[in-house]
């Protein structure tokens, strides 16, 4: 059977077509005008109310016919009626969630796509911008836009964008991943070329900061990890995490990825694990990224003996020893359950070295196990000691409260490997 509009003249089938959208435009602004009507008459007298009722109606009759003769010529205006139909369109949507609700279901999403993978500069750069506005707290408008396409029509040269469209793209994509935490399913290996790219690039901090909010989202999600992976997020986060305005959401994504096998595997293999962990505990001005450093640095020395051989090397004793007595209460919690694991190990070598073994520790209760106990503990002692001398001058000085200074110099003086925090 034909279509009865396809027989229609074009100019008459834009009138056709925009009857029905039309009238739920008017119906829309006729409600959203009797909220402020009923709010205006709650709050003032009845002569305010009639000024103030007047200014309303004059104004749903400006919003009626600009949004209508916006969503007219996006549909079928030319190329530079559509860019200045999309500029409004953004304007609009600004307003709240119903008006960007409305917008979708008049069709104006798929357009506004198609116009985001234009080669036009201003044509892409507004229609990003317009859908940063739709999607802005509407998870139907956000499942829209990515059933539109937009995630396969990304630039693939993220060169060819100037700054400030590289943002917004990177925006748009930071709400849109958050889809990642619903049932709607995100095409991971679509937005990462786009996402790695602007991280390796030297685009500004502020392109970067959603970029790491879209990995953050996608890392949630445990599926994605092998995805993730294997594209070389682990190292480009790792190498972010040393950027303190970005090291948060860095940290918090590697955090996301260290429990799973392939994520803590390319953190062991990495050769920035663990110096620039162990350094990120050094930053008393970013306590968040401490605590989350502290974590992975836990998730990786967790039954692994290479890792805190590694760590020891490294340098991270004393630096945990720091940590434990000037950080936060959950850094501090961290750090004291590293020293344990650290201690533990430290006692674990002292065994005896020669004699019958079992398994490369002593039997429980044996004289001998007596004698390597109290040899261990001395020499633990002086470790805790021979470190805490080395750097009491420099935790002295960075100390802020009498208390902490008071806690230092309690442990310092102290005798006895039990007196340690942990």
């Amino acid at each position: 059977m034909s279509n009865p509009s396809s027989h229609i003249p074009v100019r008459s089938r834009s009138s056709y077509i925009s009857l029905p959208f039309f009238g739920r435009i008017k119906r829309f602004l006729r409600s959203k005008a009797a909220r402020k009507l009923y709010e205006s008459k709650v709050q003032f007298d009845k002569p305010r109310f009639e000024v103030v009722s007047s200014r309303v109606e004059a104004e749903m009759e400006d919003d009626s016919v600009l949004l209508q003769r916006s969503v007219k010529r996006l549909h079928f205006g030319s190329c530079e009626e559509k860019e200045r139909a999309a500029m409004e369109i953004e304007r609009l949507a600004r307003d709240d969630v119903k008006t960007r609700k409305l917008m979708a279901e008049l069709g104006v999403i798929p357009v506004l796509v198609s116009m985001a993978a234009s080669g036009k500069v201003n044509r892409r750069r507004v229609a990003v911008k317009a859908l940063i506005e739709l999607a802005n707290g509407t998870y139907t408008n956000k499942a829209l836009i990515v059933e539109a396409g937009l995630l396969s029509k990304l630039p693939r040269n993220v060169d060819v964008l100037d700054n400030s469209t590289q943002q917004d793209f990177a925006e748009l994509l930071s709400s849109l991943s958050s889809l990642a935490n619903t049932q709607f399913a995100l095409n991971t290996p679509e937005i990462l070329p786009f996402v790695m790219n602007i991280l390796e690039s030297d685009s500004r901090i502020e392109t970067k900061e959603p970029c790491l909010g879209v990995l953050y989202n996608l890392s949630a999600v445990l599926e994605n990890a092998g995805s993730l992976v294997s594209n070389g997020v682990v190292h480009t986060l790792l190498r972010l995490s040393s950027v303190k305005d970005l090291s948060e959401k860095a940290l918090a994504t590697l955090g996301h990825l260290v429990v799973t096998l392939m994520g803590k595997k390319a953190m062991e293999d990495s050769e920035l694990v663990p110096e620039s962990l162990i350094e990120i505990l050094t930053w008393e001005d970013k306590p968040k990224c401490q605590e989350l450093s502290a974590y992975i640095l836990m998730i990786l020395a967790h039954q692994s003996s290479v890792q805190r051989d590694k760590m020891a090397k490294s340098g991270i004793v004393p630096v945990l020893i720091e940590v434990s007595l000037l950080g936060s209460a959950l850094t501090q919690k961290r750090a004291m359950k590293l020293l344990q694991w650290f201690k533990d190990e430290r006692q674990v070598k002292m065994g005896p070295h020669s004699g019958p073994q079992t398994a490369g520790r002593v039997v429980i209760g044996s004289p001998v196990n007596d004698r390597v106990g109290q040899e261990g503990r001395k020499l633990m002692k002086n470790l805790v000691k021979q470190s805490l001398y080395k750097n009491m001058e420099m935790i002295t000085r960075r100390a802020s409260a009498a208390g902490e200074c008071s806690k230092v110099k309690a442990l310092v003086i102290s005798t006895s490997s039990k007196s340690l925090p942990y």
